[in-house]
């Protein structure tokens, strides 16, 4: 049902204009998260007037993305958009923007090259230093400052998951966090069915944990499902995830989730298109703009769910 949205929504922005500018968009894959985003890109793009999207998914594959921007380049578009499969990939795809001429937004992930990039590329994402930060620190108040955590990674060399881990570990540093203790802490690739099954793991082990902090909602909503069939054990643990997603929301009402933070991936992706028309007219655009996380509990909730349906 997600792609044939997509793909609705394609068809509405592809239609030809004369003189149009057209953006070639590489997206890494269409998890929930990224079909909301690109949602919003192309939404965006078909009210502004002389806009064509050109857009492509690379399923997660970092070959495959490269070769994508090449083929986009190779269609001579003004404009590249990309969420990077990698944040380490973005040096290898500066160069094919520089050498093209063809300004470069990149949107979400954030390039491992970020303080390289030319003028001609920026980048439009949400300040992970606010995402894990906000996350744990509600866990945090929510567990009075003490107990123990085990934390789900999405994937290793992606920034999101490199900064929202390392604000799990700045703010147990915290004096009023100090009690909190990291028992576990394992990469489950964004998955649901991978974290479920690490949460399985933990539990037949014989792990205690109080909260699981995932990196995402999806890794969150995998661990509630582990947690519902050890019910014993996993029924007055806090779980926590980041971005806000429709089934996310529904578990905070359901009382299954405590906590997630909204990314406001629309937004973004909204975003992207605005820095890559000024770019393609030669205006300045700072090197990182950044729209603010929120954070989202079961009291505000309902709000959240507004915005995003």
């Amino acid at each position: 049902m997600r792609r044939a949205v997509i793909s609705s929504l394609l068809m509405l922005t592809l239609t030809s204009h004369a003189n149009a500018t057209t953006l070639g968009v590489s997206v890494s894959n269409l998890d929930e998260f990224n079909s909301t985003l690109l949602r919003g890109l192309l939404a965006h793009a078909k009210e502004t007037i002389g806009v064509d999207v050109v857009t492509t998914d690379a399923n997660g594959d970092g070959e495959l993305q490269k070769k994508q921007v090449e083929d986009l380049v190779a269609r001579k578009v003004d404009a590249l958009i990309v969420l990077l499969a990698d944040g380490d990939l973005g040096g290898q795809l500066t160069p094919i923007a520089i050498g093209a001429g063809v300004p470069l937004v990149y949107v979400n992930n954030v390039p491992a090259n970020v303080l390289d990039l030319p003028q001609n590329q920026v980048v439009v994402a949400s300040d992970e230093k606010e995402s894990g930060t906000l996350q744990t620190k509600e866990v945090c108040r929510l567990l009075n400052g003490k107990g123990n955590i085990a934390v789900l990674i999405g994937e290793p060399f992606h920034a999101a998951a490199r900064a929202r881990t390392d604000d799990v570990d700045a703010v147990i540093a915290t004096s009023d966090c100090k009690g909190l203790k990291v028992v576990e802490r394992q990469t489950a690739y964004w998955s649901p069915d991978f974290a479920e099954a690490q949460v399985d793991e933990w539990m037949t082990a014989g792990v205690k944990f109080d909260a699981i902090v995932a990196n995402n909602d999806d890794m969150a909503l995998g661990a509630i499902r582990a947690l519902k069939r050890n019910h014993d054990a996993g029924k007055d643990v806090v779980v926590a995830g980041i971005d806000a997603i429709e089934p996310a929301l529904e578990a905070l009402k359901a009382g299954e989730m405590k906590v997630t933070v909204f990314q406001n991936g629309a937004a973004q992706g909204a975003g992207a298109v605005d820095a890559a028309l000024k770019l393609v007219h030669g205006e300045k655009v700072p090197r990182e703009n950044y729209i603010p996380f929120e954070l989202v509990t079961p009291q505000n909730v309902d709000q959240y769910l507004t915005k995003i349906r």
